[in-house]
């Protein structure tokens, strides 16, 4: 028996003391009363237990004696700026600011937003809010001020901390005008708004902002750890929602420590002292557990990178930073090999590099095609490891845990469950599916530890989301199959999130926007199948009888209206006027059907359709815009 299997098994046999066990690499105030327990027909962990995330991040460490280990490397390939903190200099960094926050009022439940790019306050201001007992919510500095006033007012922060600038490959994104707009957009307006001064962009403040290295520079007070319950909110991490309306996904604090300190170890093999990297952004799920937590929980070097796969400044960038930091473990979407792959196919620049200390790749976010996955590693000669998770869960539901002895590779598949996870595929009925019969990917209850116990201020929204369809599961919305050795194929999405590089958007978010233009009188948006990003969003809109513009212009207007609403991360390049939408007899759009169209898939009309030859104008007007050929 393999060593994943004899700890998936003690896990099956005994699941809440195999939590309890791993609980002891954790710092703890106070003891549980109890692993677990259902509270109001939640999920809850380390009941009774008291704690604090940043101690065990930070403190922990420097009170072992590893203050002067490194902490955090920054690097940013836009900027040529690269710096390194120890654990002593982030403890007082952190310490610093969370007394500044606790001078303007900010207290133990308040909320703290987050606008940031990618330089190491960002994992200051997490941490400083997670050791006042503060709840933080990052927004991806990508989003337009809309998304961000519809956070602004979920959350209701008493304070915004962000920076003058975000700097993308060939434009520098001054933040103060688009957080001052959200701010105007909402009903909720914060007390004050911290900015760190970047020197691409010097902002203007304002009478209720505050300089923030000059507020941490006169600080002389270091902020104690709060103590708070296991159970308490850690973070409030927004997610796209099937209207547009965001989810306030809820990390807890004393689950989250736990399952993350043990994914270290046991998923990623990685070790105290080592450098990890997870090229993500501190807005996404994956910045959050594997940028700011994780590491730290572990002792371990996290490395905060600014800059993209290639372009800043070409396809070796990746390897120059593995090489430099002597990077044991790099965990990124396969759109960045994608687009590593189509610069440099024949990985030249991989050569030039000493990767010696180089030992895993870990791929999430979205499908690893195998085409990606075997290119990975015939030119990097290291295991290529494809996980699979969500912003709910927050660590990895399947994977192939190296820490535990890796498994044989099946290409397509993220391997295996990982204990505390009891995956079934079901059928609409809710029975089980035979092997290699897709269905809907679900997971049997109690969520283990750092799965979202609710969503922020919505118990019924989170039952209805996410436990209802299926009673006595969690529904992920993923479609796939399992094969007859237990390996997990993770297949389609059985909502309408897609998943562009990694980043879960919502059409029907988009949907609302495109509707909101006054020429367009119905619309859908479609996730189609692209080489690079793995999906792309496609508009298609009616317009409105007695328009006066031409097709093309309604198109570029609403181009531009999705990209001002929610962001260029949106990714809605190509909008397409089409005569009518094809429809079942009782009104619903045939998104199923106009995606097969688009990615070039075989189709049948459903029979309820209202109108077949509907589904040839939809074609030939994709044609016409070079999609479906």
């Amino acid at each position: 028996m393999s060593l994943y299997a004899a700890t998936y098994d003690r896990w099956k046999n005994d699941r809440t003391g195999f939590w309890a066990e791993a609980a002891g690499n954790v710092d703890w105030v106070k003891g549980w009363d109890k692993v677990y327990d259902r509270v109001d027909g939640l999920d809850r962990w380390f009941v009774g237990a008291e704690c604090n995330t940043c101690w065990n991040a930070i403190d922990r460490h420097v009170k072992a004696g590893n203050g002067s280990r490194t902490a955090i490397i920054h690097d940013s390939a836009m900027t040529g700026v690269k710096a390194s903190y120890t654990y002593d200099q982030v403890l007082d960094e952190v310490a610093r600011l969370g007394a500044c926050l606790q001078d303007m009022g900010v207290a133990k439940g308040d909320r703290v937003i987050l606008y940031m790019p990618m330089i190491p306050q960002a994992l200051f201001g997490m941490l400083a809010c997670a050791r006042i007992g503060a709840v933080h919510s990052v927004v991806f500095g990508g989003f337009a001020p809309h998304e961000l006033s519809t956070r602004i007012n979920d959350a209701k922060p008493k304070v915004i901390l962000t920076a003058s600038c975000g700097i993308e490959p060939g434009r520098i994104i001054a933040y103060k005008p688009l957080v001052d707009d959200a701010i105007a957009q909402s009903e909720h307006k914060p007390d004050k708004v911290i900015l760190f001064q970047r020197p691409e962009v010097d902002a203007d403040l304002g009478p209720d902002d505050a300089d923030w290295a000059a507020l941490v520079d006169n600080q002389k007070r270091r902020a104690e750890c709060v103590t708070v319950k296991a159970t308490d909110p850690l973070y409030i991490l927004y997610t796209s929602g099937t209207t547009g309306q965001p989810k306030g996904v809820v990390r807890d604090n004393g689950g989250h420590m736990v399952a993350l300190r043990w994914s270290m170890e046991n998923i990623y093999d990685i070790k105290p002292g080592e450098v990890f990297w997870s090229a993500s952004d501190v807005g996404w799920v994956v910045g959050h557990s594997y940028i700011c937590y994780a590491p730290l929980f572990m002792g371990a070097t996290t490395l905060v990178f600014e800059g993209k796969p290639v372009g800043t400044p070409d396809a070796g960038t990746f390897w120059r930073v593995i090489s430099e930091y002597k990077v044991a473990a790099l965990f990124t979407a396969p759109t960045a090999f994608r687009a590593i792959k189509k610069e440099d196919p024949d990985g030249r620049f991989i050569g030039q590099h000493d990767l010696s200390h180089f030992r895993t790749l870990f791929l999430a976010g979205e499908r690893a095609d195998p085409d990606t996955v075997k290119w990975a590693e015939n030119h990097l000669k290291v295991p290529v490891i494809d996980h699979w998770w969500q912003t709910e869960t927050g660590w990895a539901i399947a994977a192939n845990p190296v820490g535990l002895g890796k498994l044989p590779v099946k290409y397509g598949s993220p391997t295996v469950a990982m204990p505390g996870y009891e995956i079934h595929v079901l059928d609409e009925g809710g029975h089980e599916v035979a092997p290699g019969q897709l269905g809907a990917i679900c997971i049997k209850l109690p969520l283990p530890p750092s799965c979202l116990p609710t969503l922020w201020n919505a118990d019924d929204r989170f039952r209805k989301s996410y436990l209802t369809h299926f009673p006595g599961y969690y529904e992920t919305a993923d479609a796939g199959y399992i094969d007859a050795d237990g390996y997990l194929y993770i297949m389609a999405r059985t909502d309408d999130i897609i998943n562009v590089a990694g980043h879960r958007l919502s059409t029907g978010g988009m949907e609302e926007v495109l509707a909101s233009h006054p020429s367009v009188a119905e619309c859908a948006v479609l996730g189609i199948a692209d080489e690079l990003k793995g999906q792309l969003p496609l508009g298609l809109v009616v317009l409105k009888a007695g328009v006066t513009k031409t097709p093309a212009e309604v198109e570029k207007e609403c181009v531009k209206l999705v990209r001002e609403q929610i962001g260029a991360v949106a990714a809605l390049k190509t909008v397409i006027t089409i005569k009518r939408l094809p429809k079942t007899r009782s009104g619903k759009i045939l998104r199923a059907t106009m995606r097969k169209i688009a990615d070039k898939e075989d189709f049948k009309p459903p029979a309820t359709i209202d109108d077949p030859a509907i589904l040839t104008e939809v074609a030939e007007a994709m044609r016409a815009h070079g999609i479906g050929v």
